[in-house]
């Protein structure tokens, strides 16, 4: 079993800052890209920043020099570090991990619960 359980999420004001923390467990071979979505009400899931397992980091455009995406391949944990929030970044935030659960198995992707960011204004 893979568990991906996310925390950090909160109220903020508008310019606030918050940092979502999100840690895989369970039996885990080996974690590919990590990565956080996330989804506002009646919107698609959109990806916000994923980070391969050698550290190179994608941005969708509206958070580039807001967010930093950072991770640890010994512990299976992956960071969001969000600042300037503005009310357009309230969603729910999902975490995600492409990873294997065993030798010779092939790569599956796993979410998590989601986790609540409200930036008001």
């Amino acid at each position: 079993q893979v568990q991906l359980v996310e925390s950090g999420g909160g109220l903020v004001q508008t310019g606030g800052s918050l940092r979502l923390s999100c840690a895989a467990s369970g039996t885990i071979y080996r974690v590919d890209d990590m990565g956080w979505y996330r989804q506002a009400p009646g919107n698609k899931r959109e990806l916000v920043a994923s980070i391969s397992r050698l550290k190179n980091t994608n941005y969708t455009e509206s958070v580039k020099g807001r967010f930093t995406i950072s991770r640890d391949n010994a512990k299976n944990t992956v960071d969001l570090q969000m600042n300037a929030l503005t009310p357009e970044d309230t969603a729910v935030y999902y975490c995600s991990a492409r990873l294997r659960v065993g030798f010779g198995t092939s790569y599956s992707n796993y979410w998590g619960q989601g986790t609540q960011v409200t930036v008001s204004s």
